[in-house]
């Protein structure tokens, strides 16, 4: 559907197989909705005993390590739809608890860059006319050689 210009959807479950690992090149990939926080089960055995180690040799507190890990899971994901330098894509962060500070810092440098006033906390309607305008914008045709750095 991709390649005659109708476009595709295509969904997984983070965490899962097919969210890390392989690459959507070029028009394959041009958005990743990510719906809430990809946490990891906190009732497993081997996951309670690496809490307790890391509360007890590095004072690390467990809610910090979850959330941690699950932004950085979460940055993984999202990151599929960059793959090199010349690329774009939109990234929707579907969840309220994205908005707020403490989850927002621990996300790469490179996606907190573009999370402004103007881009957190978008109704639908002005998200997808947002989505439209960047996705028109990106699509025009440019010359490497008018770039600038390259």
């Amino acid at each position: 559907a991709c390649d005659v210009g109708r476009g595709a959807i295509f969904m997984s479950i983070a965490r899962g197989k097919v969210s890390e690992g392989i690459d959507f090149d070029a028009h394959y990939g041009r958005c990743v909705l990510m719906i809430g926080i990809p946490y990891v089960n906190v009732e497993s055995k081997v996951l309670k005993e690496r809490l307790k180690w890391l509360e007890t040799n590095l004072k690390l507190k467990p809610e910090e390590y979850l959330s941690f890990d699950a932004l950085r899971h979460a940055s993984q994901c999202i990151g599929r739809v960059m793959r090199n330098k010349s690329d774009y894509g939109l990234m929707i962060l579907a969840d309220k608890r994205f908005n707020r500070a403490d989850k927002r810092t621990k996300l790469p440098v490179w996606i907190q860059q573009h999370l402004s006033s103007y881009t957190l906390n978008l109704s639908t309607d002005v998200a997808v006319k947002v989505a439209r305008n960047f996705l028109r914008e990106m699509a025009q045709p440019w010359r490497r050689s008018e770039q600038v750095g390259t």
